[in-house]
């Protein structure tokens, strides 16, 4: 039996482009595969962005909250937090000996936050190398993951080769597992929904924050006249994530 594995840092409190983008297409796959699913929590990852441990905690519990509320039937998958496992720790330590220091420094994570002058730690600079204990430790053949994580599925893949041909094949070689309708959620903003960019819908703020954040998305003032603007506009590109068909057909008659 073939394993995939995805996972969520703490950061932040879900959204509804964690429900949409991981939580539902992975629960899909829980109740109509065969393959064994692993769903980690990433609160060390977190680390690296927050430093209120409370937090982190906070937000650990409100995804695995968010998960269970989803529909994740807990007998067909694995949900856990990744601080629990100290195994992934320790394969990260090993893992860290066997890539050159240069190849790292070209990991767009770490280039991307060098670029913008904020303060970086070496955390951010490892965090592909700890992702990598993630994905080989539990023998993972395919990672659930978005655009912006390629690389680094492609970092744990050359890690394992390299581990493999030098001392003996002791990994699976993963690939990446994309869902292409639906990994990249619009934000209210249009661009893609993260936390860090402060443009998500959270499933757990009240009612009144929720009608903000919408209230918030960002609209065109001019009468939508064609199909290649309707595609641009963010409220019907989010809307059709949450509806059927036959609802979003009606929607589009409503609209042109």
């Amino acid at each position: 039996m073939s394993r995939i594995l995805t996972g969520i840092k703490s950061t932040g409190i879900p959204h509804i482009g964690n429900v949409l983008g991981v939580m539902l297409p992975i629960i899909d796959i829980v109740n109509n595969s065969l393959e064994k699913v692993f769903i980690l929590i990433a609160d060390l990852h977190s680390l690296t962005k927050i430093n209120n441990i409370k937090n982190i905690k906070d937000n650990t519990y409100k995804i695995a909250a968010a998960w269970l509320a989803c529909g994740l039937n807990i007998d067909k998958a694995i949900l856990y937090r990744q601080s629990d496992i100290t195994q992934i720790t320790e394969l990260f330590w090993y893992l860290n000996c066997f890539l050159p220091y240069q190849r790292l420094k070209l990991s767009h994570s770490f280039k991307n936050m060098k670029n913008s002058k904020k303060k970086i730690n070496i955390g951010l600079f490892t965090y592909p190398i700890l992702m990598a204990a993630d994905i080989l430790l539990f023998e993972t053949k395919r990672v659930f993951v978005g655009k912006d994580q390629l690389q680094h599925i492609e970092i744990t893949r050359k890690i394992a080769k390299k581990i493999n041909n030098k001392i003996k094949k002791i990994f699976v070689i993963p690939e990446a597992k994309m869902k292409k309708n639906s990994m990249s959620i619009p934000g209210i903003d249009g661009y893609k929904m993260s936390k860090s960019k402060n443009n998500t819908i959270n499933i757990f703020s009240s009612k009144k924050e929720i009608k903000k954040q919408i209230m918030n998305i960002h609209t065109n003032n001019n009468k939508i006249s064609s199909y290649e603007e309707l595609n641009n506009d963010i409220i019907y590109n989010i809307y059709k994530l949450l509806a059927n068909k036959a609802e979003i057909l009606h929607f589009e008659k409503q609209i042109l």
